[in-house]
């Protein structure tokens, strides 16, 4: 049995944009890819509205917590998903690199945060498919 790849979603705060994407590849629920996040400079926690916007696709995310990208994570990832292009990384990334473009939703109502959601939904299934395809 070949060994599942990461796929590491990195955005500034890791308070909504990679949290996103981490949940909903998890969500997609392929054993072939694991999803991990992490942030240039992480908040203290989950955005409740990304939060809120998971949990009505039936995604608990309350026990995400923001955390830092390190230089380890971006050497072991298999792929490495900048949910905003050209973000300063702590070192040189091993796999794959993915940059996607997704405004920052910090202060986003639950309407907007749920287009930001299904439009990285999509992104998401389209990268499982090229990975495990």
């Amino acid at each position: 049995m070949t060994q599942p790849r990461t796929v590491l979603f990195i955005c500034k705060h890791n308070a909504g944009r990679s949290q996103l994407g981490a949940h909903l590849l998890t969500h997609v629920g392929t054993a072939q890819l694991v999803a991990e996040s992490a942030g240039i400079s992480p908040a203290e926690t989950i955005n409740p509205v990304i939060a809120e916007s998971l949990q009505e696709l039936g995604i608990d995310a309350s026990a995400a917590r923001p955390r830092p990208v390190t230089v380890e994570d971006l050497a072991s990832a298999d792929v490495v998903v900048l949910m905003k292009p050209g973000l300063p990384l702590p070192g040189p990334v091993g796999g794959e690199l993915v940059e996607w473009s997704f405004p920052d939703p910090s202060n986003w109502e639950a309407e907007g945060v749920r287009e930001l959601r299904d439009a990285v939904a999509e992104k998401v299934r389209g990268l499982a498919a090229r990975l495990v395809g």
